[in-house]
């Protein structure tokens, strides 16, 4: 897969993640913060379609097709009158006929290819050292996240659980913190209870419970419902809002995501049980595989 179908692939799945913020921002909604909780989300949605726009049009760049330069030469008409007199033709044999020196003035035959290929060396050349001037003047995001995540955890007295940064990092944070909080993962075997297996549960969970409510996801799903609810139980397909909501609902629990700085909340069903809180960490600069989740525990 290119630079390109990654971006394309990575933009699909924000956008999904996109409207599951979304939905989940109006359900909470009052009547008097509908039309400002409206506002946000278009101006979230107009964010992230502007920026992905931008590193299409970077990553796809201008093409440029050079036309062959067809140069047509005379030929030479090499063709020699046929010399009738015998006595003049054994002369000329005998005779030794040096070429003429060439002319100081003399013009070597341009190559036009290599002129072409010169020409468009320059050009690229030129053309990354303004692409290195353009990066240097942009802002360092990964180190303007990392101050602001280490601001929060300070802020919420949390410590952070390094993931492997994989397809599963979601699922097994939620593991990670649902053990912390001594709620059951719903795991069918022994191995499912170690660290290394405990997404496995959590996966299919979350995809037990949208399989079970097509009427409340549906509508953010790119593909048909049964195919993603195969896809989120047994691959390592990265999960997002879609499976937050679910598992919040699923394991009746508060999910707390800090995201550069900033805290999003995903509410359980409501029921006279008080819900534990569990709490993530979302990347979406730090990682070189794209977007990550961390475990957060509670600091001693």
């Amino acid at each position: 897969m290119d630079a390109l179908e990654e971006a394309q692939a990575r933009h699909r799945k924000e956008n999904k993640d996109l409207q599951g913020r979304i939905t989940q921002k109006k359900k909470q909604a009052t009547k008097k913060t509908r039309k400002g909780v409206n506002d946000e989300c278009a101006e979230l949605e107009r964010q992230l379609k502007e920026a992905q726009a931008a590193e299409l049009a970077e990553l796809r760049g201008d093409a440029r097709e050079d036309e062959p330069d067809v140069e047509s030469e005379p030929e030479n008409d090499t063709s020699v009158a046929p010399i009738q007199d015998e006595t003049l033709a054994a002369d000329l044999q005998k005779t030794t006929i040096s070429d003429p020196a060439p002319s100081e003035d003399a013009q070597p035959k341009r190559n036009r290819q290599k002129e072409r290929l010169a020409r468009r060396a320059a050009e690229q050349e030129a053309e990354a050292i303004k692409a290195e001037e353009e990066a240097a003047k942009l802002p360092n995001w990964k180190r303007q996240e990392r101050t602001a995540m280490l601001k929060a955890f300070k802020t919420h007295k949390l410590d952070e659980k390094e993931i492997r940064p994989d397809g599963h990092c979601l699922f097994s944070s939620v593991a990670d913190q649902l053990d912390q909080a001594g709620i059951d993962l719903r795991t069918k075997n022994e191995a499912e209870k170690t660290e290394a297996f405990r997404y496995k549960a959590v996966r299919r969970t979350a995809a037990k419970y949208i399989e079970g409510h097509p009427d409340e996801f549906e509508a953010f799903l790119e593909e048909p419902l049964p195919s993603y609810v195969q896809k989120i139980e047994n691959s390592a397909e990265w999960g997002g809002q879609v499976e937050l909501i679910a598992l919040a609902k699923s394991y009746n629990v508060e999910i707390c995501v800090l995201q550069d700085g900033r805290l999003d909340k995903f509410s359980p069903e409501e029921t006279e049980e008080e819900a534990k809180k569990i709490w993530l960490a979302y990347y979406h600069h730090g990682y070189g595989l794209g977007e990550h989740y961390n475990s957060l525990r509670k600091s001693p």
